[in-house]
């Protein structure tokens, strides 16, 4: 969906769930069954590329199983609650204390690498 070019430059744009959140969603409340990728984007009123590359994610990290042209849900209830869990808690955190700012972040770290990082001859 487009928003408007002042939105877009100040900042203001809608939130919502991630297009990963939606898919994990609607595959765990039809945990029943398994859909093509153009089936969940239809579902979720996404692009279907978009879709496509949030489930090669979501699989990569075994959050959904895939076989043919098929889609399902991972079937560990309980992998599938600790990644909710874990992004629920980071939601969070990021409301309270603003979440982390990559290049504040890059200005404020050292120049060498952690001893535990370095190659033994160099250490």
């Amino acid at each position: 969906m487009p928003v408007s070019i002042d939105d877009f430059e100040s900042g203001d744009l809608p939130r919502g769930p991630s297009v990963p959140e939606q898919v994990v969603a609607y595959l765990y409340t039809h945990s029943d069954q398994a859909f093509t990728r153009s089936e969940i984007a239809t579902a979720i009123s996404e692009d279907p590329n978009t879709v496509g590359t949030s489930l090669s994610r979501l699989k990569a990290r075994n959050l959904v199983r895939h076989k043919g042209e098929f889609w399902a849900i991972t079937d560990d209830d309980e992998r599938v609650a600790a990644a909710y869990d874990l992004h629920t808690t980071t939601d969070r955190l990021n409301d309270e204390d603003g979440g982390i700012d990559a290049d504040e972040w890059d200005s404020v770290a050292p120049e060498t690498q952690h001893p535990s990082e370095r190659d033994e001859d160099e250490q």
